[in-house]
């Protein structure tokens, strides 16, 4: 046999052969892909519970204008606490994520961004990265009743006045599984898959 057609046939075999393998290591992603669960926001051990209460905190924004944490909204609207800090590199990654939330999710959630630390410092950081349609307070007070001891920080608040999730927030999707925490009624989305996978 020819030499140079027995190389071209040995060629396609390894050629085919590799087909074959990437093919199979797609489905296996596949299959990978599905067995994995979501993943939430983090909810640390220390902290309020949830379905407590939030603490009723009245504070003011950068401009002044008084903002009110917490209680029954008579505007039957959910309110998202979200902690960030101009020195918090995840913080500032996330601003767009959370400037798509507040288009997206308009019809029933308000946004409002906390910090504590100098005004100054605080008020250049929202015009850096055009906050200023989110209410921004400055509230030392106000990370301590919520116990917050890392950053980014999210807690939502339902129009009862009742904390629904909380957790750190390093993702998009870290974010939208505090909206599918209150959405199922379960304090995480680990809690849920838990209670399907003993259920």
């Amino acid at each position: 046999m020819n030499p140079l057609l027995l190389s071209n046939l040995v060629l396609w075999a390894v050629v085919i052969a590799l087909c074959l393998v990437v093919l199979a290591l797609l489905r296996q992603v596949g299959v990978l892909h599905e067995r994995i669960a979501p993943v939430g926001a983090l909810m640390l051990a220390k902290g309020l519970k949830i379905g407590e209460l939030a603490p009723s905190v009245p504070v003011a924004d950068l401009e002044g204008r008084s903002v009110s944490i917490g209680g029954e909204r008579a505007d039957g609207r959910t309110q998202l606490l979200m902690f960030v800090s101009p020195t918090c590199p995840v913080c500032k990654v996330l601003l767009p994520v959370l400037k798509s939330s507040r288009k997206s999710e308009q019809s029933w959630l308000d946004i409002v961004l906390a910090s504590d630390g100098d005004f100054v410092e605080q008020s250049a950081f929202v015009r850096e990265q055009g906050l200023e349609m989110f209410p921004y307070v400055l509230s030392a007070p106000l990370g301590i009743s919520f116990q917050v001891s890392r950053l980014p920080y999210a807690v939502l608040i339902d129009e009862q006045g009742v904390l629904r999730a909380r957790g750190l927030i390093n993702s998009r999707e870290h974010l939208e599984s505090l909206f599918e925490a209150k959405r199922l009624g379960v304090a995480s989305i680990q809690d849920y898959l838990e209670a399907g996978l003993s259920a």
